[in-house]
């Protein structure tokens, strides 16, 4: 028999910005939509460690996140 002792999931996320609108509309809701991920992680307790964040020339971001996976127990991963 096998038993999940630990996981979690490494993802990379590209908030884009919407090309229909102004540059600075789309870099304002941007930022928003950003911000409200995080927001929405610490309000569910989702453990989560972010990895990396870059701003792209274009003005997206694109970070590296390793979180919680399900709910299974993080162990190490998130030290």
């Amino acid at each position: 028999m096998k038993r999940i002792k630990s996981a979690c999931i490494c993802q990379t996320i590209h908030f884009q910005k919407k090309e229909d609108l102004d540059h600075e509309l789309a870099i304002r809701e941007l930022r928003a939509e950003y911000e409200t991920y995080f927001r929405l992680l610490d309000k569910r307790r989702i453990p989560y460690r972010l990895v990396k964040e870059e701003t792209l020339p274009d003005g997206s971001i694109l970070i590296h996140i390793m979180r919680q996976y399900n709910m299974y127990p993080t162990g190490d991963y998130l030290k």
